[in-house]
């Protein structure tokens, strides 16, 4: 059963001065995904969202850049897919997010989770995060995601100087109400579902899974946020949880959008191997825009979700980034029900 669904665009925010780039600096990136916000919030769009990486030429600081395109919108969600979460000190973190989160007006969606592989050896080492005896990486990015949480619902961190005016225990200020709420764990495998759901945090379902049963991508997803939801069930959350695909999704309209990807058309899923598990990886949608419509429409994992993250190729510039997300927009996105401007987001039905 397909559901209301939001859509926002997922940007990876790559620069480099190869041929063809229309961000060539960091300064470019950053601007153009604000300047991409804005005309996304235009198109009736409901989100933008920006991947973390460190020690890449991606985007690595979100706050100052989820800050900025706060101030630039007025209504669509601000997120993020992923932020690693062993690089955060957990307390400054909170303070950052609730400050990101006021000057938006409550509009953040913050995707947390372990991360992905990169090229630094250790990484967060360097950042002063190394894993106590006997934890791995996924252990540390769990507990500062558990004080992470702690500290933006208020909790209590540290004593008060009664010389400087401070009694009792203090939390950190300031607090973003509802924060606590939009949360979201990015998981690639069942297992990482079904605990994100234990502990109350919405599912932002990876772009690629640590699972293969030989089966297509989407359905392999699909089995991964029914279980996230039956977890969430049985551990009695009085709210409803939301849940995010990823997909890349590219309607040929123009001579251009073809000699960009009128290459990927009729493309299917891929397998492979990552940190020594094999994985898929979900096919690219392109092609005619009523021929992707109708394919994505048939997607079991889209139709499960409440939230459609579109990636992007954001070095192409904003100009084509926008007439991509507006073909989308006009061509695609009313076949998985989607219509323009927020629509209200309802509990997703088994």
């Amino acid at each position: 059963m397909s559901h209301p669904k939001r859509i926002g665009f997922l940007s990876f925010g790559h620069y480099s001065r190869q041929p063809g780039s229309q961000t060539r600096t960091a300064a470019d990136a950053l601007l153009q995904t604000i300047e991409l916000a804005e005309g996304a919030e235009a198109l009736g769009l409901d989100g933008a969202f920006v991947r973390v990486h460190h020690f890449a030429r991606q985007a690595a600081s979100p706050f100052p850049l989820l800050a900025a395109m706060g101030a630039r919108t007025s209504r669509i969600e601000l997120g993020t897919g992923v932020i690693d979460m062993r690089y955060e000190n957990p307390l400054y973190m909170a303070e950052e997010a609730a400050a990101a989160d006021l000057i938006s007006a409550g509009r953040l969606q913050l995707g947390v989770s372990r991360g992905s592989p990169e090229p630094a050896l250790k990484g967060s080492e360097a950042f002063g995060h190394v894993p106590r005896e006997g934890e791995t990486d996924a252990d540390l990015a769990r507990r500062h995601t558990a004080q992470f949480r702690e500290a933006i619902a208020g909790a209590t961190v540290v004593d008060g100087d009664p010389a400087m005016g401070g009694f009792g225990r203090l939390a950190i200020q300031p607090q973003a109400p509802g924060l606590p709420d939009r949360i979201w764990w990015g998981a690639g495998t069942f297992d990482t579902a079904e605990w994100a759901a234990r502990e109350g945090m919405n599912l932002m379902s990876s772009t690629l899974l640590l699972e293969e049963k030989g089966v297509p991508f989407d359905e392999l997803q699909a089995e991964q946020i029914l279980r996230f939801r039956d977890a969430w069930v049985a551990a009695g959350h009085a709210r409803e949880p939301r849940v995010s695909v990823s997909r890349s999704v590219f309607p040929i309209v123009s001579d251009e959008d073809a000699a960009y990807f009128g290459g990927q058309v009729g493309g299917g899923d891929s397998v492979g191997v990552l940190d020594g598990a094999t994985s898929r990886f979900g096919r690219t949608y392109a092609g005619e825009p009523d021929v992707v419509a109708q394919q994505l429409s048939q997607d079991a994992a889209v139709r499960l979700a409440d939230t459609l993250l579109l990636t992007i190729p954001n070095q192409l510039g904003v100009a084509y980034n926008l007439h991509l997300l507006g073909a989308i927009a006009e061509h695609v996105a009313p076949a998985i029900g989607w219509t323009p401007g927020g629509a209200p987001v309802t509990p997703a039905a088994r």
